[in-house]
């Protein structure tokens, strides 16, 4: 019997052409080839969509030869589970490997190798630099000493989520205090004026940031002075976000600022167990924008951090550290976007 689909020639399917790829993305052909020969003259977001059609239509890329890398970099991040932290490890890797570089992932997962083992080992490998994700720098209460020893050794590195001032180094985060501020801030609007803040543990510098955030927000917009009795704290996890919503919503808050994506889910499946209603009963907003926040029950309310931004400011510094150009240490804060969906709405009337 024939095969329901004929194939052309030998039967293989046919390998897509520029004009697919083009058609794919949306651009015109030229741009696809200057793409594929390495042309200036393409944004940032057009060379990445288009790399992009290629592994989905499974156009082969010309290998560009071994001689063309630019040393390894390192791309240390904090777990691969959170997935915020898992799309700016991707955005990372995305840019380093279109700056010629090899990059090498190292999560640190819970028994697995430490951040300073990862340290040494990259060292040892003669790696040209490091990009940290929420490391240890990112930890109110960790031992700076390890980044000390990589300013005295030369080798160049990026911190992402923590900026540390002692340190000779660039840090690239989100403003999480004016993201936080900016949420408050919509939710005072809707009639909210019990606004709780589930938070995940105060050591770590995001923590503190969003709480500092916070506090600005209850004192300026509804003259609150009583910051902690408003602050929930368990851990950065749907079960954490699940037992601080639940702290709040028994001193009656109608309204929850989650500080992760995570916690948001767990502050809506808080709420049903308590039989509330999201959101007739209570609000609530998470931070990130992870994927898939817009297809939960009810569409989630959050926080968009700018993913791409961040990974695009961090490794650009360390590229310039790198190459030797580097001006001194800078922090560069990048504005968030609150995403408006359905776990959200006005206060509910007595």
């Amino acid at each position: 019997m024939k095969n329901a689909v004929a194939q052309k020639g030998s039967g293989a399917p046919e390998r897509p052409r520029l004009e697919d790829l083009a058609k794919h993305v949306g651009v015109s052909v030229a741009t696809v080839s200057r793409v594929l020969n390495g042309r200036n003259g393409v944004s940032r977001q057009v060379r990445q969509s288009v790399l992009t059609a290629m592994d989905d239509l499974g156009y082969e890329r010309s290998d560009r030869g071994a001689g063309t890398t630019k040393g390894q970099v390192g791309v240390i991040v904090a777990d691969l589970i959170n997935p915020i932290f898992t799309a700016l490890a991707q955005g990372v890797v995305s840019l380093l490997s279109q700056e010629d570089f090899i990059p090498v992932l190292c999560a640190l997962p819970g028994g697995g190798r430490s951040e300073d083992e990862y340290i040494d080992l990259l060292i040892k490998q003669g790696s040209a630099g490091i990009v940290f994700i929420c490391g240890a720098h990112a930890d109110g209460q960790a031992n700076m000493e390890r980044y000390h020893r990589l300013q005295g050794r030369g080798l160049s590195y990026v911190l992402i989520n923590g900026s540390r001032p002692e340190l000779d180094a660039t840090s690239v985060a989100n403003n999480d205090a004016k993201a936080i501020f900016d949420a408050v801030q919509y939710l005072a609007s809707l009639g909210h004026t019990k606004i709780g803040l589930s938070i995940g543990p105060h050591r770590f510098l995001p923590s503190r940031n969003k709480i500092d955030g916070f506090r600005t927000a209850l004192d300026e917009l509804l003259n609150e002075q009583d910051v902690e009795s408003h602050i929930a704290t368990s851990m950065f996890t749907i079960e954490g976000g699940q037992s601080s919503a639940s702290e709040l919503l028994r001193t009656g808050h109608t309204a929850l600022v989650c500080a992760s994506d995570l916690m948001a889910l767990g502050a809506v499946r808080a709420a049903r167990a308590a039989g509330l209603r999201v959101p007739e009963d209570v609000s609530v907003i998470g931070f990130d924008d992870s994927p898939l926040m817009a297809l939960t029950d009810p569409p989630l309310t959050t926080l968009r951090q700018p993913v791409g931004a961040i990974a695009h400011a961090a490794v650009q510094a360390l590229i310039t550290d790198i190459s030797g150009e580097f001006s001194g240490p800078s922090e560069v804060l990048l504005e968030s976007d609150l995403v408006l969906r359905a776990s959200t709405g006005p206060v509910p009337r007595p």
